[in-house]
């Protein structure tokens, strides 16, 4: 099954957590900028050199080295039946490179997966979002809290609010993301990619709605054949 997704939301839309179940369910590795730019600097590789000289100074890095660190690693085994792209591509000149070199390769996105949020929702949200300082499992205050407060239901761990999730920094990184990736909304939706789901529904239904999405892919048809 050669499946390949696109998952956009702004942040606290609840995309990471949609991200985990599709990858769970399907085998396909859920693929995000942070990961690929973590693994390359840790690992000492040469994109990943280049990446740490732009990190270090404070600097963004090149769309044009963000683009050949993503087609770095989707040309890993473990991406070769599919994937999920979560927070690639982040602007249109991204999105232009990987097309055109998908293009080249013979290969297509099958679906672009946008989840929708109020601003005053996701600010709600984002500052009430807690995590286990044990197991990194994700709470709520507000729509998912612990049964006990401050204890993780999974592990007992610590649950503890991270500290860049004020009002403050909410509003920066939502505007962030208005500005720089919310025109790849129009720029899928003029291509006929984009499928949009109102991330203010329960989890299983926003879940079901996807997974009818990807269930009714060529690829995934294909599969079940």
């Amino acid at each position: 099954m050669n499946t390949r997704f696109i998952l956009l939301g702004p942040p606290g839309s609840g995309k990471g957590t949609q991200a985990e179940r599709l990858t769970l369910q399907y085998g396909m590795p859920q693929i995000s900028t942070g990961e690929i730019f973590r693994y390359n600097i840790s690992n000492e590789t040469e994109l990943g050199k280049k990446v740490k000289e732009y990190v270090q100074a404070g600097a963004l890095v090149p769309d044009e080295l963000v683009v050949d660190l993503v087609l770095d690693r989707l040309a890993q085994s473990d991406a070769k039946d599919g994937w999920l792209l979560d927070g690639f591509p982040r602007t249109i000149v991204q999105a232009d490179a990987f097309a055109a070199n998908l293009t080249e390769t013979g290969g297509a996105i099958d679906r672009v997966l946008y989840i929708t949020v109020p601003k005053d929702v996701l600010i709600q949200r984002i500052t009430g979002r807690q995590v286990c300082e044990a197991c990194g499992r994700t709470y709520n205050v507000n729509s998912f809290p612990t049964k006990t407060s401050g204890v993780c239901d999974h592990c007992n761990g610590k649950v503890v609010a991270r500290a860049d999730d004020t009002e403050e920094t909410a509003k920066v990184r939502i505007d962030v993301y208005e500005e720089q990736t919310k025109p790849l909304v129009e720029y899928y939706r003029d291509a006929g990619l984009l499928t949009e789901f109102d991330g203010r529904e329960p989890v299983d239904v926003t879940y079901a709605k996807i997974e009818a999405i990807i269930n009714d892919s060529p690829a995934t048809r294909m599969a079940a054949e």
